[in-house]
């Protein structure tokens, strides 16, 4: 499972000319998953999220987490995060997991944030056309692997 992270000002969903979802400051997250994913990833991938120290604290330094600041997340799905570029120039997905794995693992994780969190998040709709917006704070983006976990 591979989450993409962007500290964000804002963000939002739009889904056919419509605003699906807004958040104001916390995290824009963009969720890849496989088929070797599960459980274990998912709880890895969440506490290492809501911990992060991305958000500045009173001396400017990256110190606090999302929780801490009483920010906000959007998670959104991203099957593209697992593309190989290895051969040709058209990308390869064959690593993302297909629907009937991908949307209930997709699911299961935005529920255990916002279990952790203790509070809903934003998401965006699974498989559909969407226009995602955000203004990157900072900017900050960080690219986690649960299968490489360094």
């Amino acid at each position: 499972m591979r989450l993409l992270i962007q500290r964000v000002k804002r963000a939002s969903v739009t889904i056919e000319n419509e605003v699906f979802s807004r958040i104001g400051k916390g995290l824009m997250v963009l969720v890849g998953i496989e088929e070797a994913d599960d459980e274990q990833d998912i709880e890895w991938l969440v506490g290492k999220l809501l911990r992060l120290r991305v958000f500045d604290d009173e001396a400017g330094v990256m110190n606090l987490d999302v929780n801490q600041v009483g920010g906000e997340v959007m998670v959104v799905s991203q099957f593209t995060l697992h593309a190989s570029t290895k051969k040709g120039n058209r990308p390869s997905y064959f690593r993302a997991a297909p629907e009937a794995i991908s949307r209930p693992m997709y699911e299961k994780f935005v529920a255990a944030v916002e279990a952790a969190m203790g509070k809903s998040v934003a998401t965006g709709v699974f498989g559909a056309d969407m226009a995602v917006e955000l203004v990157n704070d900072g900017p900050v983006t960080i690219w986690i692997d649960s299968k490489n976990r360094e």
